[in-house]
């Protein structure tokens, strides 16, 4: 819990500046540090050597102004759900726990959007909307802060109809590095007006800016809205049916692939009674007659390929029942193996490589001998791998990142990404120059440079080391 030898500790006069200023919500506290220098990832814990709780932009932009004048380190915490390394202090130095930041500060229902602090999570952002008519869409499942859903380009089971954070955020409240307050983008649907520096920071994982505040854009409920379960005899078979159902322009909401094994696990962890075999979950939104006729293309689509107990929710405490199962399946693929950590993959193909990306995939597995449900947005072309490993073995473990290395490079050899939805954190950099060229990890340098040349935000992240 104590910093490295090599590390030289946070300096005296910082740590007294931030305890007098900030009293109880000042922390060195051990338990405290080592919660903020975790996510749920399989990565060691890396504690910040202190922790300040933050209520406000002004007080954000004080704890970093503070921090830059002493070249510490300052990593943004929201509520610990990221999955690739992402809040692990690899230099020590300030976490800044953005929990407190948690009010909706408008909603404007005659303009589908709403101004939200960095620390409302979807869910409360959605029960502020409850009588509206209204809904944010965005849905990575874990119950994030808004905040870190941008810095990560959060995405989720609905991205297949509403796009990702990327294409949902219209604008920001940014603290840079030296502590000066940035406003991004507007409330207007479209600008034609210099870089955009919304997009930039979408994405960016800390390490250009804090977020504290973002304006987001919100959908009309829909009129109907049915959900329905369908089994396969063959993975091979319900991947199929994903890309037709795609190609043929169907506009379903959600589109969500497990495979037997993932069902197993959601039918011991959430006592449902599903078929254990490959399974589509779908979702389809519009008016009455639409959702009718989608639902009854893809019930048909499906039967093409084999397709059967085709079950449907249409009430909606049977549709909460069924999409919270799915979003319970990380937890419950780790209650397969007792006591293990899930390395987590979240590749993205085109979708007419998917078939073949999952079928190369699966022919690696099994040679293996790993343990690792498969789940996936896959009307996007999204698909997660769990890897369950025992973390004091380390030739299993050794497996398992070869395993992940192998599918993260099958993915950008088929024109895809090593990450779809997760972010980069420490867990992908080793693929950023494959997949994106030395060119262009240049120029991610050179604005990384300029904006943060001291390099305190979030160091170690996103980049590989030069």
């Amino acid at each position: 819990m104590n910093a490295p030898a090599d590390r030289p500790p946070l300096p005296q006069a910082l740590a007294e500046a931030l305890a007098s200023r900030f009293g109880s919500r000042f922390s060195i506290a051990a338990a405290v540090r080592l919660h903020h220098g975790k996510d749920e990832s399989s990565h060691v814990p890396m504690p910040p050597d202190a922790v300040v709780f933050a209520e406000s932009t002004a007080e954000v932009a004080e704890i970093v102004g503070l921090c830059h004048r002493h070249r510490i380190p300052v990593i943004a915490f929201g509520t610990g759900t990221s999955l690739e390394g992402h809040l692990l202090a690899v230099n020590g130095g300030v976490c800044i726990d953005l929990s407190a930041m948690n009010q909706v500060v408008a909603v404007r229902q005659e303009d589908l959007d709403a101004t939200v602090q960095c620390g409302v999570t979807r869910k409360a952002l959605n029960a502020a909307l409850n009588g509206t008519g209204l809904f944010f869409p965005i849905d990575p499942g874990a119950d994030a802060s808004l905040g870190g859903m941008a810095a990560t380009r959060a995405s989720g089971t609905n991205a297949v109809r509403y796009g990702t954070m990327r294409e949902n955020v219209l604008g920001m409240t940014v603290v840079l590095p030296d502590g000066r307050i940035l406003k991004t983008g507007g409330r207007a649907r479209k600008s034609s007006a210099g870089y955009d520096l919304t997009r930039l920071m979408v994405g960016s994982e800390g390490t250009l800016g804090i977020i504290t505040e973002l304006t987001v854009r919100l959908y009309p409920v829909p009129e109907a809205i049915s959900s329905a379960v369908c089994t396969f005899p063959t993975l091979s078979a319900a991947v199929k049916t994903v890309i037709q159902t795609i190609q043929l322009g169907v506009p379903v909401a959600r589109i969500e692939l497990l495979d037997a094994l993932a069902i197993t696990a959601i039918n011991r962890h959430s006592k449902t009674t599903l078929r254990e075999e490959p399974t589509l979950f779908f979702e389809f939104h519009g008016s009455p007659t639409g959702v009718r006729e989608q639902a009854e293309t893809v019930q048909e689509i499906a039967a093409e390929h084999g397709g059967q107990d085709f079950e449907w929710a249409t009430r909606p405490e049977d549709r909460t029942r069924l999409w919270q199962a799915r979003h319970d399946a990380y937890y419950a693929g780790i209650g397969l193996k007792p006591g293990c950590r899930a390395l987590t993959t979240d590749v993205c193909v085109p979708i007419s490589r998917l078939a073949d990306c999952i079928g190369e995939t699966y022919v690696d597995l099994e040679a293996t001998g790993l343990v690792a449900p498969l789940v996936g947005h896959v009307g996007d072309g999204n698909f997660h791998m769990v890897l369950l490993v025992d973390p004091d073995n380390a030739e299993e473990l050794g497996r398992a990142k070869g395993f992940a290395s192998r599918l993260a490079q099958r993915a950008i050899r088929m024109d895809g990404t090593c990450t779809g939805e997760h972010g980069v954190g420490i867990g992908k950099q080793g693929y950023m120059a494959l997949e994106h060229g030395d060119v262009a990890i240049d120029l991610m340098r050179a604005i990384k440079r300029a904006i943060d040349p001291d390099n305190i935000l979030n160091p170690g992240k996103i980049l590989p080391p030069p």
